[in-house]
């Protein structure tokens, strides 16, 4: 059997670019965020099975989503501020069925392999199931923020060849305003480093799996020199 260090795309990034404690207005967004990401979701898993969902289900859903994430972030919001946050739900739900990740499919999580003992987990939001993966934000994030760049050239690690796509549905203007980003393939030196602290941090904080219990694909890389 053959044991490796393992460690998600979320932690990589979270311990390369750290954030000070969340104030409650912080939570708040979090939550928000949470609860578009699953309605958004879900919705999508309807189209996908032909099914037409109303917007009344949906925006049901989007209540029940938003209740559980404000329960787990142990924040409480006014009567008319979780209104304002379920009008920037619908306001997305629409901008999403305008978008072009409209009923696209989460590809399977990917292991991005490095000299056969660090073990990255990424997975994208969407992706066309050919060349091209998508990540969404329900906020601006053009030009990409340090810790979005890393997300990405983690993902396009572990999609090689595909092209990448940032989609923005920015939650904060009203209408909605849908941004697209189509992300630059890495430089080798960005491929390289990247690689060289995915490694890194893998070794110092990843948890120990048995490669022949784990699901792929794998994407093999060797850890390029210091």
């Amino acid at each position: 059997m053959t044991t490796i260090r393992t460690i998600p795309t979320h932690e990589i990034v979270e311990r390369t670019h750290p954030r000070p404690p969340p104030e409650e207005a912080d939570r708040v967004a979090m939550a928000t965020g949470r609860a578009i990401d699953g309605t958004l979701s879900q919705l999508g898993h309807q189209i996908r099975s032909g099914r037409k969902p109303t917007a009344t289900s949906m925006r049901r859903y989007a209540e029940e989503m938003l209740t559980d994430a404000l329960a787990e972030e142990a924040v409480a919001v006014t009567d008319g501020e979780r209104q304002k946050i379920l009008d920037q739900i619908d306001g997305t739900l629409k901008a999403y069925r305008g978008s072009v990740i409209f009923g696209l499919a989460r590809p399977k999580t990917r292991v991005i392999l490095i000299d056969g003992r660090v073990g990255v987990y990424a997975q994208p939001d969407y992706w066309d199931g050919r060349g091209r993966f998508y990540e969404m934000k329900s906020y601006l994030a053009i030009p990409p923020p340090p810790e979005v760049s890393l997300q990405l050239r983690l993902f396009q690690l572990a999609f090689p060849g595909f092209g990448a796509t940032l989609v923005c549905l920015d939650r904060h203007r009203s209408p909605i305003e849908t941004r697209t980003y189509d992300v630059p393939a890495p430089t080798e030196e960005e491929r390289e480093s990247t690689l060289r602290l995915a490694y890194d941090l893998g070794t110092r904080f990843g948890q120990e799996k048995v490669v022949e219990y784990m699901e792929g694909p794998f994407v093999r890389y060797e850890r390029p020199p210091d």
